[in-house]
């Protein structure tokens, strides 16, 4: 199963994995499980970085080195992606949790989420 990991799910696993519900380390942990991560998570955390938000501490750098060397593999946004958003309901208004649904939709992924806010659009969001 392809599963592609939000945000704070990223940087639980990475800085605070006792964080992490049981039911999303059971899924990360499955060896049947593909992890990704996606540039826009990278992207969100160096912006809410610089903006000096106390939950995105983080330097994107070594962020997606860690993912990478952990066996992560790395989502690019691409053009089909952002044409995804045309058509996505407006339940949740976090451009990047809706690049991020877009993304699990147009790669057939599973999205796995604490994210209540993406609850709504069902299909490739899990929220645990």
């Amino acid at each position: 199963m392809n599963l592609l990991i939000d945000t704070h799910l990223l940087l639980w696993a990475a800085a605070q994995p006792d964080r992490l519900p049981a039911e999303a380390r059971r899924r990360m942990l499955d060896p049947a499980a593909a992890l990704h991560f996606s540039v826009a998570s990278l992207w969100e955390v160096a912006i809410k970085r610089a903006l000096n938000r106390p939950d995105f501490r983080v330097d994107p750098g070594p962020l997606r080195a860690g993912l990478l060397a952990s066996g992560y593999l790395e989502l690019p946004v691409e053009g089909r992606h952002v044409l995804g958003l045309a058509t996505l309901p407006r339940h949740h208004a976090d451009p990047f949790d809706r690049i991020l649904i877009a993304q699990a939709a147009a790669e057939g992924m599973t999205l796995l989420t604490v994210d209540e806010a993406m609850e709504p659009y069902g299909g490739p969001v899990l929220r645990l």
